[in-house]
C-alpha cells in the first residue's frame, strides 16, 4: 500500500495544486483516460466542496488529500476543517424544481464518477474510490 498526503490553504486558487497532484498520481500509478477524467472532475470538485462550503473559503483552514493505492483500488480521502453538513437532507439535482439552480450538483456528480463513494465525520471527511482494473 502507497500513501500520499497533502494539505492546502482553502483558498480556490488552490485547485490548481490538487489537479498537479492528480496529473502526478496519474504518471505514478499508470491511470488510464477513461478514470484519470473522473478522478480528475470528482476530486477537484469535492475539494472545491471543502474549501468552499467545508472551510467557508477560511485561508486560515486547511483542506487535507490523502492518495492511498492498495492493489487495484485507489483512494482519494478528502478532509476539511469544517462543521460538516447534513448528508441526508441534500436535495436531488435531477428533481424539477432544482433543475435550474446553478449549484447542488457536486455531491450527485461525485457519486457517478467514483466507484466508491463515503462521506464521515458529519460530511467532513469524503473518501473517493477508483478500481484501476
Amino acid at each position: 500500500m502507497k500513501t500520499i498526503k497533502i494539505s492546502i490553504p482553502s483558498l480556490i486558487d488552490n485547485i490548481k495544486i490538487v489537479e498537479s497532484f492528480i496529473d502526478n498520481a496519474r504518471e505514478k500509478f499508470q491511470i488510464d483516460d477513461d478514470i484519470y477524467g473522473n478522478i480528475m472532475i470528482s476530486v477537484t470538485e469535492c475539494v472545491s466542496n471543502a474549501i468552499q462550503h467545508g472551510n467557508r473559503e477560511d485561508k486560515q483552514k486547511s483542506v487535507h488529500l490523502e492518495l492511498i493505492m492498495d492493489d487495484d483500488l485507489l483512494q482519494f480521502i478528502i478532509t476539511d476543517e469544517g462543521d460538516g453538513f447534513d448528508q441526508d437532507n441534500l436535495q436531488d439535482p435531477t428533481a424539477p424544481e432544482n433543475i435550474e439552480k446553478p449549484g447542488g450538483r457536486g455531491i450527485f456528480l461525485i457519486k457517478h464518477l467514483t466507484d466508491e463513494f463515503k462521506l464521515d465525520n458529519g460530511g467532513t471527511k469524503a473518501t473517493l474510490g477508483f478500481y484501476l482494473n
